[in-house]
């Protein structure tokens, strides 16, 4: 039962890995928890693994319970730290589920941290809407994405990619993934819009290296909840789906997402 609630809070085939990316940093507390209630979430949530990240502590919506985001998910303390429960919390009156306010605003603060000269960007001249997308250079959807960059662009939309190597960032063995690698090398690129596209389409991009953010952008999207690509954020925090078209993507922007 352990075991599986332990992989429940990581990221699926990612498990231990996802959780052992640790920053260390203090989570976001909100000012109606006392720093007593805060650590004693922190002490119940660790003392399922160690390695688990605790990164948001509020109020929960329902009496009796702290809203915690930990590993990538969304969890509820107790607020004696005897009780931890996994899934959504509906609200039946309202037909809502109540922690998607919680996760569009972390979503939002964590991804306005990352800086601009870190994305790739492609954009019209005055866009109306920019989202984030997490994606990997080789997956089927995140390509079939790409190829409608110039429609979501004429639509007003600007898309800001993140890197998300489905494959990790390193092997069982301890090695760089080859996906990793590539979208290093896309990052690294003199011209990297030209190198994402090209990857995009199939050519493989000189090989390089150099400081990069890659690694970083994987950790994030894991904290973020990211399980697959492509994974689209939009202005609010909210996810907007995985490959959409740019009808549906404007359509849903111009619902507020």
């Amino acid at each position: 039962m352990l075991k599986k609630l332990l992989l429940a809070l990581c990221i699926g085939s990612f498990s231990l890995s996802a959780c052992a990316a640790e920053t260390g940093a203090a989570p976001v507390v909100a000012p109606t928890v006392t720093p007593a209630a805060a650590q004693m979430v922190q002490q119940a949530i660790k003392g399922l693994s160690a390695n688990i990240q605790v990164d948001s502590i509020a109020p929960a919506p329902m009496p009796g319970f702290y809203q915690v985001i930990a590993g990538g998910q969304m969890v509820y303390v107790s607020t004696d730290g005897k009780y931890l429960m996994h899934g959504d919390l509906i609200d039946l009156g309202k037909h809502q589920n109540l922690g998607d306010a919680a996760w569009s605003r972390f979503r939002k603060d964590e991804l306005a941290k990352v800086p601009a000269s870190q994305r790739i960007v492609f954009a019209p001249e005055h866009p109306k809407y920019t989202v984030t997308v997490f994606t990997d250079v080789n997956c089927g959807f995140c390509r079939a994405l790409h190829e409608h960059v110039a429609d979501f662009n004429k639509a007003g939309i600007a898309l800001e990619y993140l890197a998300w190597p489905r494959e990790g960032v390193t092997t069982t063995a301890g090695r760089p993934t080859p996906t990793y690698t590539e979208m290093v090398s896309v990052w690294c690129a003199s011209d990297r819009k030209a190198a994402f596209t090209a990857a995009k389409e199939g050519h493989a991009p000189k090989a390089a290296t150099c400081t990069n953010p890659v690694e970083d952008q994987f950790n994030l999207g894991l904290k973020l909840g990211v399980n697959g690509t492509p994974t689209i954020i939009g202005p609010n925090g909210s996810t907007l789906g995985g490959f959409v078209t740019p009808e549906q993507l404007l359509q849903a922007l111009q619902k507020g997402g």
